[in-house]
């Protein structure tokens, strides 16, 4: 009797330990579904191709599909704000980039979420170089001549830029604050517009992208005068810096882009999306789609996206807060 009492005492144990055991199975056969992939940008853009790329390869890691969602509008605050709220379970992932991290925060007042309390960092995407360009017969033969004439004509050159707030119109603005000239902002609703109006000679000038302006800067279209990088790109060897012709030590923009999800998002399924998203950006196939479009991958832990953001604010947020720049 005293040994089935045992025995049973046993039984019931393990029943209790496997009870206990089986979340943990569960978890490990993650994704057991879809991953939805929320992108705030229209599809075709520049933002929409990169994450069909990036998603299309990481499925193949994953093991399910990873669909893309667009939630474009209002600066990419209805796509965060729709990662924002879903189920902090993997099962949603957002493309985040410094506009939807860094600016918007300081643009507006109130924001549907909270880009430090709402998401965690899965990895870092990819990043677009900046470059200022003038119309194709523009008498500003150089970037050096355009910086000149900024100081001694303040306001007399209008420049295009895709939005109020974009990296495009911040990076410019901060140049001219860093050497004391004045440009006259011309804001566009996107790339495209801005660029059209360019190779029309709407406008003078524009600060335009490697992947919106490449085929215009690389045929001729329009005449490009500097990269907003820290260093000359394989793409345009012989156009210069900013910051080697300005003398700005350091000086630098991008616009970049990064994969979040939601805060409570466990640490193993993240885990779990940083590997696949590690993977999809060192494929050779990935990269050379990359080059193609324009932009460089940026295969960043959570960790450096975190310095990122918190190097980027100490720049860009009081920028914008001197310019009393508002989106709301």
């Amino acid at each position: 009797m005293q040994t089935r009492m045992i025995l049973s005492r046993r039984m019931l144990a393990l029943a209790g330990l496997s009870a206990t055991l089986l979340p943990t199975a569960a978890r490990a056969a993650w994704p057991e579904a879809p991953v939805k992939w929320i992108v705030a940008y229209a599809a075709g853009g520049g933002t929409d191709t990169l994450a069909r790329l990036v998603a299309a390869r990481m499925a193949q890691g994953l093991g399910k599909p990873v669909v893309i969602d667009n939630r474009p509008g209002a600066a990419t605050n209805i796509g965060a704000e729709a990662a924002a709220r879903s189920a902090p379970d993997g099962y949603t992932v957002l493309t985040a980039d410094n506009g939807t991290l860094v600016f918007n925060p300081a643009l507006f007042r109130r924001l549907p979420y909270d880009p430090d309390k709402d998401f965690r960092p899965i990895g870092g995407i990819a990043r677009f170089h900046l470059v200022l360009a003038v119309k194709k017969d523009s008498t500003l033969r150089d970037l050096r001549g355009f910086l000149t004439q900024g100081k001694e004509k303040s306001g007399s050159i209008d420049y295009a830029s895709p939005g109020i707030g974009s990296p495009h119109h911040l990076a410019l603005e901060r140049l001219g604050r860093s050497i004391g000239a004045g440009f006259n902002h011309v804001p566009y609703r996107g790339a495209a517009p801005a660029l059209n109006d360019l190779l029309a000679g709407v406008v003078e000038a524009a600060v335009t992208d490697t992947v919106a302006g490449g085929e215009a800067l690389r045929s001729g279209l329009v005449r490009p005068l500097a990269v907003f990088s820290a260093s000359r790109q394989p793409g345009f060897p012989d156009l210069p810096t900013v910051a080697e012709v300005a003398g700005l030590e350091r000086f630098e923009a991008y616009a970049w882009q990064s994969l979040m999800v939601p805060r409570a998002t466990p640490d193993t399924v993240a885990a779990r999306l940083g590997a696949e998203l590690s993977a999809a950006l060192a494929d050779p196939a990935v990269q050379a789609r990359f080059r193609e479009i324009g932009v460089e991958p940026l295969p960043a832990s959570p960790e450096q996206v975190q310095a990122m953001l918190v190097a980027d604010r100490a720049v860009w947020v009081p920028l914008i807060r001197d310019l009393g720049i508002t989106l709301d």
